[in-house]
Order: structure tokens, then sequence, then C-alpha cells
């Protein structure tokens, strides 16, 4: 009697949803973000009031939302929609700034706590516990009423709070490789300590780094409407997303359009990137899960 061969099932293209090793969570949290970047890069296209989600006032105030304003009107008659796009603009730049900023300061200088230790990493650490001591949000509330208004105040008054966390990360990664061989036989060999940070460190903190950056952008966003919803962001007419809900608290919840949609802009995009970067960070662990229980013992 002959028995059929075995058949091994081919595997089948990858779906695209573990596209760069994301859960569906993970990309659809992508796809939700570059449709937004997507939107308010394309904000003169997208609404036939450019010249109102600048400032300039309109003719129809406090109009509930129609086919043509989507999102009604403020209360100098510019259109929600057009503001919105716009505070996007101005709102993902400056997340983009402070994250940045804290991710320039903090990680080089936890890389050199990390390597060089003793009374350096000492005193490196001594100002990161200074800093933590306050809370972040305070502490950017300090500096932005200390500076004043403007973008650049705006971007360190949040940034400069922000840093010790990276630092905290760089030095920890850094701890964790300083006594691997390859790090050994670079300082044997007489390789300069700023080209072993630069070349056989830096590329292993690249990764948490990356994915602390990503949770933060959601975190800057909240941040930047909070300040700007307490006055201490940009001045009118400059749109933003938490000016926009400072002003429209008056008018709620008879005029509540004003509100909710920039309150839903600020919620999605906050909650895309925290989700984008959980995703990532879950990948990143299972695959470090999986190199290790394949490493030869």
């Amino acid at each position: 009697m002959r028995h059929a061969a075995p058949t091994h099932r081919r595997p089948g293209p990858r779906p695209i949803l573990s596209l760069w090793g994301l859960d569906r969570v993970g990309t659809l949290s992508f796809v939700v973000i570059a449709v937004i970047l997507g939107c308010i890069a394309l904000a003169p296209f997208l609404t036939g009031y450019p010249e109102q989600g600048l400032g300039t006032p309109g003719p129809d105030r406090l109009v509930a939302p129609s086919s043509e304003h989507i999102m009604g009107t403020d209360r100098l008659g510019r259109d929600l929609w057009a503001r919105i796009l716009y505070g996007g603009r101005l709102s993902v730049l400056l997340a983009v700034l402070v994250v940045s900023l804290a991710v320039i300061i903090g990680t080089p200088l936890g890389i050199i706590a990390g390597y060089f230790g003793g009374w350096v990493d000492e005193v490196i650490m001594r100002v990161v516990d200074v800093f933590l001591a306050f809370p972040p949000l305070l502490l950017a509330i300090f500096l932005s009423a200390l500076l004043g208004p403007g973008l650049l105040n705006l971007v360190l008054a949040i940034g400069l709070g922000w840093w010790p966390w990276y630092t905290r990360i760089a030095r920890a990664q850094v701890l964790s490789y300083r006594q691997r061989p390859f790090v050994e036989a670079a300082e044997f060999m007489g390789v300069h300590p700023v080209t072993i940070m630069r070349r056989h460190l830096l590329p292993f903190v690249g990764t948490p780094v990356m994915i602390q950056s990503t949770l933060d952008l959601g975190s800057a966003i909240l941040t930047v409407a909070a300040l700007s919803f307490l006055g201490l962001g940009l001045p009118p007419p400059t749109p933003d997303w938490g000016q926009i809900i400072s002003e429209g608290r008056v008018y709620f919840p008879d005029r509540w359009w004003y509100v909710t949609f920039p309150g839903l802009a600020i919620f999605t995009v906050a909650l895309a990137f925290n989700l984008l970067g959980d995703s990532i960070r879950h990948s990143r662990e299972s695959e470090h899960s999986r190199a290790t229980n394949h490493e030869p013992s």
C-alpha cells in the first residue's frame, strides 16, 4: 500500500501587520501616525481656509459642524479643521524638538558616566538625581514661566526636564557591556575612549533610546498642550491644540465642538505614539529573548 509523501507547508509571505516586527496594534498605530503626519503636511491643500488656520478671523463665529466647516468654527470665526491641521504641525514639531534635545543631552552623559565610572559617574548621576527630584511637568511650568513665551524657550523648558531619563537608560546599557571582551580588547589596543564609546558602545544604546523617544513623543505633545492651555505656550494667534482648548473651555458644553475636536487630536496622536513605542519595545524584547535562548551554552 502506497503512502502519500508527507507534505510540508511552505511559509507564506509575512502579513503586512508583521512588518518591522510590529504586532497589529503597533502597525495600526504606525498607520494612524502616518495618516496624521500626512494630513498636517498637506494642510494647505486639505482645507479651504488656510489663512484662518494661521490666525486670520473669519465671518462665521461659533458655527456648529457643517458641510462648509466640518469641525465648526471658533470664537473668531476661524475654521477649526484648519486650526487643528496647522496646530498639529506645531505640536508635532515641538514634540520632536523636545525629545531630540533630551536625547542629545542625556545620551552622551549616560555613556560617559557608564564608561568612566568613579567620580565622573558620581557627579553626573547626582546632577541627574537633582533634576529627577522635581516632577517634569512642574519643572517645565517653572522654566517656561521663567524663560517667557517663544518656541525655543518652550523646547528648553520641557527638554531640560527630560534628559535625565535618557542618561539613566544610556548608563545602564553601557554598564551591561562595559566589561565585554570587545571593549577590553579595544582598550588593550590603545583605542581612544571617545572612539570606544562612539563605535563600540553607542550602537547598544540606540535601540532603548529609540524606544523611549517614541514613547516620549506622545508625552511631549501632551506636555506642550498642557503648557499652552495654561497660557505658557506660544502666543496667539499661533495655532496650538492646547491653546484652542483653553479658548473653548468657556463655551463648553453649548459649543461642544470647540474643545472636543482638538482634544481628540491630542488623544489620538499621544495614544498612537505610546502604542507604537510599546509595540517596538515588545518586539525588541522578543528578539532578544529568542537570540539569548539560541546562544550556545
